[in-house]
């Protein structure tokens, strides 16, 4: 996929599947893909994969976040004079 994704462990199955940062928010459910239990992603969590993703997700849309910042700023539109 791309690099704005996490790698999520299923506590059931201890596979590995990707989800994006953008998606993984405490309220999310996901269905793990080869096992097919539903993983809830929530704060309260005592499932310790769970909550290592959520904040690698928040720690990724952090990054993500600030590289937007910087991006507009480096390229700045040209301006041109109409008044001639």
């Amino acid at each position: 996929m791309s690099d704005d994704s996490i790698l999520v462990h299923c506590s059931r199955c201890k596979s590995t599947f990707r989800e994006r940062a953008k998606r993984l928010q405490p309220g999310y459910s996901r269905q793990c893909p080869n096992c097919e239990v539903i993983i809830f992603f929530e704060e309260s969590a005592s499932d310790k994969n769970v909550q290592r993703a959520l904040l690698a997700a928040r720690r990724l849309r952090r990054v993500l976040r600030e590289e937007d910042e910087v991006k507009p700023a480096a390229r700045q539109a040209p301006v041109y004079d109409r008044s001639s």
